[in-house]
């Protein structure tokens, strides 16, 4: 054994072997003494996110368990099942809150999140994610301007449901200089959306314990 070890090469492969497995060891403890925190971390940051747009006062379920599950929907541009989080107040609907994707961004996908009151007007909207070219179609996020925040209050009445379109399109909402085709796409799948709501209000906010 005392032979072996004088060996440089076995000695650094042993050496290696058992850095490997402390680190190992050190990486699956701390993953597992932090699982907890992180899924709790998580959830407290989409219900800020989801208050923002419907604010806590307006409702008083357990949003984040209130759920439905909707499969892959191509007028919400969704390709993976999503989760619609409903909000209620003594049991009666107030608003639900659902992803959609604009598939048309300059970039790519960009995803939204939604707010929907059950008279069909806009609680809020924020894009979640996006590929936007920085300076210019980034100001769809409301880090970097307040063109998203628009569309609060807003519904297929109001306005006009033709008029649902950017102004360089005829319609009522601005674009960007350089960057009206993030826009477009902002608008279109927002309206897509409030087009899918009222269609499908009454399914939405099905009771959990009769959507099985």
């Amino acid at each position: 054994m005392k032979a072996l070890w004088n060996q440089p090469a076995v000695r650094v492969g042993l050496m290696l072997a058992l850095f490997a497995i402390v680190a190992t060891t050190l990486v699956a403890y701390t993953e597992e003494s932090t699982r907890e925190q992180i899924i709790e971390n998580e959830r407290l940051a989409l219900l800020e996110a989801i208050n923002v747009l419907v604010p806590k006062q307006e409702y008083d379920n357990n949003i984040l368990n209130d759920t439905l599950l909707l499969p892959p929907t191509p007028q919400l541009g969704t390709e993976e099942p999503t989760v619609v989080y409903r909000a209620r107040k003594n049991t009666e609907p107030v608003a639900a809150v659902l992803t959609a994707v604009a598939p048309d961004g300059y970039s790519g996908s960009i995803k939204i999140l939604i707010a929907i009151y059950t008279d069909g007007t806009l609680a809020g909207v924020r894009v979640i994610s996006h590929k936007e070219t920085p300076g210019l179609g980034d100001k769809i996020d409301v880090q970097r301007d307040d063109w998203i925040l628009q569309f609060a209050g807003l519904s297929l009445e109001s306005p006009d449901e033709s008029r649902w379109k950017v102004k360089k399109d005829g319609g009522e909402f601005d674009q960007f200089t350089g960057a009206t085709i993030t826009a477009r796409a902002v608008v279109n799948a927002i309206k897509r959306t409030l087009e899918f709501f009222e269609a499908n209000k009454g399914k939405l906010f099905i009771p959990a314990e009769e959507n099985t």
